[in-house]
């Protein structure tokens, strides 16, 4: 890519020029917002993708992505679907500024903590131990055993941080938060 001063050589005009700079902010960060789902979901998460737009110098910018991350419940196993859920919701809100789809998703893995939760509690056997159970009491890193279904119910949900209105804007839209702020810690 381009400086902004070798575009200037290049003959841009002074809009180009912003539009340029705009496009490269933003290449930055949804790069940095997919890479932090990436990094936190580890196996949970698959490979990013990226939506390009051509800028003003002929190069391609980031102006949305993506990372598919696994919310699947373990099956059979509900402690290693709230180990997994733990870090899924974790990937989901790891970006500065996670988008409506991150909440949605960290919803949807705070909803299957719960279930878990259930399954355990009426299981009634002693094998869950005390603090265990809660959503929020064990560390965030820990790696959940076992090998997931392959069935066709298996759920998959796909962060999109996408901003189609125009850059700059905030992709937040609203900016309205689908979960109390208690569920962000």
């Amino acid at each position: 890519m381009r400086s902004v001063e070798g575009a200037q050589a290049s003959g841009l005009d002074q809009s180009e020029l912003k539009l340029l700079s705009r496009l490269k902010s933003r290449d930055r960060e949804v790069r940095a917002h997919e890479a932090a789902h990436q990094s936190v979901g580890g196996q949970y998460a698959g490979s990013m993708s990226f939506t390009y737009q051509r800028g003003p110098d002929g190069a391609q910018y980031a102006i949305g992505g993506e990372v598919p991350v696994d919310v699947s419940p373990v099956e059979g196993n509900p402690q290693a679907t709230l180990e997994k859920m733990r870090i899924v919701r974790a990937a989901a809100l790891a970006p500065a500024q996670p988008s409506g789809q991150d909440r949605a998703v960290a919803a949807q893995a705070m909803q299957t903590m719960l279930e878990a939760q259930s399954e355990l509690a009426t299981q009634g056997s002693g094998k869950a131990e005390p603090g265990k159970g809660e959503p929020d009491s064990a560390p965030e890193t820990s790696s959940a055993p076992g090998a997931e279904s392959g069935s066709e119910s298996s759920r998959r949900a796909r962060n999109v941080y996408q901003d189609v209105a125009g850059l700059g804007e905030n992709p937040n839209g609203s900016g309205a938060s689908l979960l109390p702020p208690s569920l962000y810690a």
